[in-house]
């Protein structure tokens, strides 16, 4: 088989493929992972172990996983002295799915963000978010139980999109010209100028693949989040276009809001069908903290849902439990949803519970749930135990405090 940056791929694996919008995995699938920035090199290696024994105990060595390093971040500057390696971008274009640990962000020029570039230059316009509480994770909330959501969030568009003029340079005083001028608007001449895109496309296909999650998931209810109320030609326009793909793709799966209430309607969801409805972004804050067992899958705009996944995080147990997925219709990036941290690098203490979750996650796509849900399982019973990592461990009375390889082990252990 081919090689990227230089280095072959495994000839023992098989690669993932792509038919008909559905991935295929085969027994020894070839699965890249890029370790990660500063204490992603600890995370990393508790969690590999995790997955194989995961693996292993579902199916018994008849299934297991290949894994195929890729470079990206520091380690890949200091290896090829470029931060994000075109060889990296092709593996995961070619091999379909990986999964990586936090990434540094070069300061300075080049690269925006690692991150942001992997995303769209893969098109992986799906950022998924599950947040749901662990019991005995220390939270602020009353009831953090009731909090169980999925969060769709555009990957590709809006303010992340990346376009935007530096205040004082020739290219932002010819912008403002234009604006001034032509389109008769008043912007004050030492401005930076960004420009928010959000297109029908990009905003029906980021619903689509909500809508479809929640059926297949056979949850209740996806809230579209918008700031329509103000910017009403792009959030704004995000709500439409979504309730337009509800009419005309998912009639008979889905129930908008104003239909229940229509004509006299009690608000009384029809059996069998999912609830579209929609919230205006900072009132939606309140309600994930007042009334967060009316929503299920949020779908909304990039920055949006930048936001509010990590609030709801924070709601949880925060990011350190956090997984997260970037997919798109040909291939999937499964991450950690924090940073490098790079002060713990090294020194065995970090949590590894995000990568960890977000391999679950990964499972799940692979169609490996019961791999998954031995994860899941041990993940739920070491927290029970309050066998826990520092983080967690100052919060918790009675806790025994390990480091990050000792962590793993004890998810290993309680997998059973």
């Amino acid at each position: 088989m081919q090689e990227f940056n230089g280095i072959p791929v495994p000839a023992e694996g098989a690669q993932v493929r792509v038919e008909g919008g559905r991935f295929i995995v085969a027994d020894n699938p070839i699965i890249p992972f890029i370790e990660g920035d500063g204490t992603g090199r600890d995370i990393w290696k508790a969690a590999q172990a995790v997955f194989d024994a995961a693996v292993e105990k579902a199916y018994g060595g008849s299934r297991k996983i290949v894994w195929y390093e890729i470079f990206a971040g520091e380690k890949a500057f200091n290896k090829f002295g470029e931060w994000l390696p075109q060889g990296t971008v092709d593996a995961v274009r070619e091999l379909k799915i990986a999964i990586k640990g936090p990434l540094t962000t070069p300061v300075g020029g080049g690269i925006r963000s690692l991150n942001v570039a992997l995303r769209q230059l893969l098109t992986l316009y799906s950022c998924i978010r599950p947040v749901k509480w662990h019991p005995g994770v220390p939270s602020p909330m009353k009831h953090p139980e009731k909090l169980d959501v999925v969060i769709f969030r555009e990957n590709t568009e809006d303010v992340y999109a990346g376009v935007e003029w530096e205040q004082g340079t020739a290219a932002v005083k010819k912008v403002i010209a234009f604006l001034n001028g032509e389109m008769g608007r008043n912007i004050l001449p030492d401005s930076g100028v960004g420009i928010k895109p959000i297109s029908i496309s990009g905003s029906r296909r980021l619903v689509r693949a909500a809508i479809r999650y929640a059926i297949a998931d056979k949850r209740k209810s996806v809230t579209l989040v918008h700031k329509g109320n103000i910017q009403k030609f792009t959030e704004g326009a995000f709500r439409d276009w979504g309730y337009e793909l509800v009419k005309t793709e998912f009639r008979g799966a889905c129930v908008t809001e104003d239909e229940i209430w229509a004509g006299g309607g009690d608000g009384t969801v029809p059996e069998g069908k999912i609830l579209v409805k929609d919230r205006i972004a900072d009132a939606m804050f309140q309600q994930l903290l007042l009334r967060p067992d009316e929503y299920d899958v949020i779908a909304t705009t990039n920055l949006n849902g930048d936001y509010i996944s990590d609030a709801c995080a924070a709601q949880t147990g925060g990011l350190g439990l956090a997984p997260g997925a970037n997919v798109g219709d040909e291939q999937a990036v499964f991450e950690a949803t924090h940073g490098t941290a790079p002060k713990y690098a090294d020194k065995d203490v970090i949590n590894p519970s995000s990568v960890i979750l977000s391999g679950a996650m990964m499972l799940r796509h692979m169609g490996w749930a019961e791999a998954a849900e031995a994860i899941e399982t041990g993940i739920t019973k070491t927290i029970a135990n309050k066998t826990v990592t520092y983080d967690l461990h100052r919060q918790m009375a009675g806790a025994t405090k390990v480091g990050t390889s000792r962590f793993g082990q004890e998810i290993v252990r309680n997998m059973a």
